[in-house]
């Protein structure tokens, strides 16, 4: 963040939390202020009761916003901050971190491109002690790919469009799992997806987190999602290789797993 600007933030960082996660709450928050070549505004959404986290935001300058009760609810709620001068809108989980230059990348890439909706990078996956356990590197295809296979296109990083986001009507708070999934195919309808191939966050693989612990009901949304984004014709066959995709997306999952679990052995010896 710059310091001592008079210039208005183009952009607005949406952080959601219930503030159980006080040690990776500080990591994400770092990780914004090691932004330091663009100006931005920060909004955390969380139960304003919370005296640690209401102290952290206050530390970083944050507007606190109270917890609706959910999480595309209280993304919807920060982003209804959003003031006049904000071009871009940007969130992050608590227990995520964004890279260094990641705004300043994703956002140079969207005043190249008028028509681009969202700018996206790549993401490496990280365990509970930040040990890197994969890199996510979607290729040119990934946008395409989203309505047949898995989503590789990570939000963790991803800078959107304010103006786009409020053209489809913000997040879907039907959605528990498969928001972002589901802002994502909204939002190719309306303009272009930018890669800017460069690894822009981290996301962490742990046992508290919504999207592992609850792999089965996220499959079940995430089908239910796409198939809202499908022909009449396709979503009869649909059937068909969903299946596919859901044991592809189970071996991955294990295959992460078992990565987290031999980091462990080893630290252990």
């Amino acid at each position: 963040m710059l310091e001592n600007s008079k210039e208005l933030a183009r952009i607005l960082m949406v952080l959601p939390t219930l503030g159980q996660r006080p040690d990776y709450l500080k990591l994400t928050l770092e990780s914004l202020n090691d932004q330091k070549d663009v100006l931005f505004d920060l909004v955390m959404i969380f139960p304003l009761d919370n005296i640690e986290t209401m102290t952290l935001a206050k530390k970083y300058n944050a507007t606190p916003v109270a917890d609706p009760g959910s999480l595309s609810k209280a993304v919807n709620a920060g982003i209804a901050k959003a003031k006049l001068h904000h071009e871009y809108i940007g969130w992050i989980g608590d227990d995520d971190y964004i890279t260094k230059r990641s705004l300043e990348t994703a956002i140079q890439n969207l005043d190249k491109q008028p028509n681009a909706v969202l700018a996206f990078g790549y993401c490496d996956y990280i365990d509970e002690n930040g040990n890197k356990l994969f890199s996510s590197r979607a290729g040119r295809l990934a946008p395409w790919l989203m309505t047949w296979g898995p989503n590789l296109v990570p939000c963790p990083g991803a800078v959107f469009r304010k103006e786009a986001i409020n053209q489809v009507g913000g997040f879907d708070e039907n959605n528990m799992y498969s928001m972002d999934l589901d802002m994502l195919l909204k939002l190719r309808k309306v303009g272009k997806f930018i890669n800017t191939k460069t690894t822009l966050a981290a996301f962490r693989w742990h046992s508290t987190s919504q999207t592992v612990n609850n792999r089965e009901a996220v499959l079940n949304e995430t089908e239910q999602v796409k198939r809202k984004y499908l022909s009449k014709p396709l979503q009869k066959i649909a059937p068909v290789w969903e299946p596919l995709v859901r044991i592809a997306t189970k071996i991955a999952a294990n295959q992460v797993d078992r990565k987290v679990l031999k980091i462990k052995k080893q630290q252990k010896v």
